[in-house]
C-alpha cells in the first residue's frame, strides 16, 4: 500500500511474562549502528542474529523501513559493579531496519514499567535518533512516555518531526488510555506519533493510532474482539513547517488572567488512579466553574443542550505526585461524567455517555509548559478535529 515505514508493537514478537532465564533464549546482541550493518546479506557478523536478519530482509526486500522490539543482550563481568549476577545486562530494545535493511537505530527503554524484571534499566537514557528522506524520527517505548527523560528531550532538545512509539499499553481510563494520551502527547509536543499497541482485551490493551499535532489521523479502539488491526495514513514529513501548525501555546496565560469564578461550598474529594481529587459537581445546565488544588486552578465554562437527571458531570482538579506504578507530578484539570448519580463513584472508568455539551472551554493555572489536552467521547472514541487548542 505504498507505506514508507511500519512500526510494531511493543512484544509483538516474544510475547511476555518472562523470568530472565527463560527470555535469555530469545536475546541477540544487537550492535551500535556506526558499525554500519545489514544483517540480510552478513547474518552472522555479531553472533546468531535470525530475528534481525529476518527484520532486516523485511526491510530490504520491501523497500520499507521496519520498527520493531525485541530483546538485547550485553555480557559483563565482576570489573563492572553493576554486573548482574548471571554476567549479562538485557535491554528491552528497539530497533529500526532502513530500504537497504541496515540497522539504523538501537533503543534501550529507559523506563521499565513495573512487571519487567526480566530486563536492566541502561546506566544512562539514549535520546535516539535517525534521519529520513521524510523527516527526522525519534523512538522510545511504552512506559517512558509518562516522564520528561527521554521523551520531552528528544521534542525540544533533539527537534525530532516524528516519534516511533512500540507499546504494550494497558488502558486506564479516565486519562490514561492508549487513544487517548498518545493522541494528546502528539498535540501537546507539537510532533507526529505513530503508536502502536499490541492488542490483548484480557489485559485491557488495545488502541493504536497515527497520530498529528491537529489530532489523529487513523486509529483503532476494540476492546470486544481478538482481531488486531493495520492502520495507514499520510502525515506531514515536518509538521512545524506545514502552515496548520500551532505556534508554542502559552498554556497558563490565559488561566491566569481569569478571575476566579465562584467556587461553591459542594466541593468534595474523589479518587482517580489513587490519585486525591478535589471535584465540584455541575448543577446547572451552563455557567462557569473554578475548582482549585494548591497552585492549580481550573477554570471551566460550558454551556449543556439539555441538563440530564441521570448523569451527574463534575470539575475536578489534582496537583500533587501520583505513586502508583512509578512516581511523577501530575496537575490536572478535568470536565468528567460520573458512573453513576452517586457523587461517591466520581473518578470511577465510565465509558458511555448521553449528556450533549453545546460548548465548553477547560483552562488551568498549569505551572509546566508540557500540557496533554484530551478529549475522549463516548464509547472511548477521540473526537479529531472538534475541538482547538487555544
Amino acid at each position: 500500500q505504498g507505506a514508507h515505514i511500519i512500526v510494531t508493537p511493543e512484544d509483538g514478537i516474544y510475547g511476555w511474562r518472562f523470568t530472565r532465564e527463560s527470555i535469555y533464549p530469545y536475546l541477540e546482541d544487537i550492535p551500535d549502528p556506526v558499525v554500519n550493518w545489514i544483517p540480510c546479506t552478513d547474518p552472522s557478523r555479531f553472533g546468531p542474529a535470525p530475528v534481525q536478519e529476518r527484520l532486516s530482509c523485511m526491510a530490504r526486500s520491501n523497500s520499507i523501513y521496519v520498527v520493531a522490539n525485541i530483546g538485547d543482550k550485553k555480557p559483563c563481568d565482576s570489573s563492572d559493579p553493576g554486573c548482574p549476577g548471571d554476567g549479562r545486562y538485557q535491554y528491552n530494545t528497539d530497533v529500526v531496519f532502513d530500504t537497504q535493511g541496515k540497522l539504523v537505530a538501537r533503543y534501550h527503554k529507559y523506563n521499565l514499567f513495573v512487571v519487567e524484571s526480566q530486563f536492566n534499566y541502561p546506566k544512562e537514557s539514549q535520546a535516539v535518533t535517525f534521519e529520513t528522506p521524510f523527516g527526522k524520527f525519534g523512538i522510545f517505548t511504552c512506559f517512558d512516555i509518562l516522564f520528561y527523560d527521554p521523551a520531552v528531550v528528544l521534542v525540544s532538545k533533539m527537534q525530532v518531526d516524528t516519534v516511533l512509539f512500540p507499546t504494550a499499553w494497558m488502558n486506564v481510563l479516565p486519562f490514561l488510555t492508549a487513544i487517548e494520551f498518545h493522541s494528546a502527547w502528539a498535540m501537546g509536543m507539537g510532533v507526529n506519533v505513530l503508536a502502536a499497541n499490541t492488542h490483548n482485551t484480557s489485559m485491557e490493551m488495545t488502541g493504536s493510532g497515527i497520530y498529528a499535532p491537529a489530532g489523529a489521523r487513523t486509529y483503532s479502539y476494540n476492546m470486544k474482539t481478538e482481531d488486531g488491526h493495520l492502520l495507514i495514513a499520510e502525515l506531514d514529513a515536518h509538521p512545524r513547517l506545514s502552515p496548520a501548525f500551532l505556534p508554542a501555546v502559552s498554556w497558563n496565560s490565559y488561566a491566569l488572567s481569569v478571575e476566579k469564578f465562584s467556587q461553591n461550598d459542594r466541593e468534595f474529594t474523589g479518587i482517580i488512579f489513587e490519585d486525591p481529587f478535589t471535584f465540584t459537581e455541575l448543577t446547572k445546565p451552563g455557567g462557569n466553574l473554578t475548582v482549585c488544588q494548591k497552585d492549580l486552578c481550573c477554570h471551566l465554562r460550558y454551556k449543556m443542550a439539555e441538563k440530564r437527571d441521570d448523569e451527574v458531570y463534575v470539575l475536578g482538579a489534582f496537583d500533587g505526585l501520583h505513586v502508583i506504578e512509578g512516581q511523577y507530578y501530575l496537575q490536572i484539570c478535568t470536565l468528567l461524567k460520573c458512573p453513576s448519580t452517586n457523587l461517591s463513584t466520581c473518578g470511577e472508568p465510565v465509558e458511555m455517555a448521553q449528556t450533549k455539551f453545546e460548548m465548553f472551554s477547560l483552562s488551568g493555572t498549569f505551572g509546566t509548559s508540557y500540557v496533554f489536552p484530551e478529549v475522549l467521547y463516548s464509547g472511548v472514541q477521540l473526537a479529531p478535529g472538534e475541538f482547538k487548542v487555544m
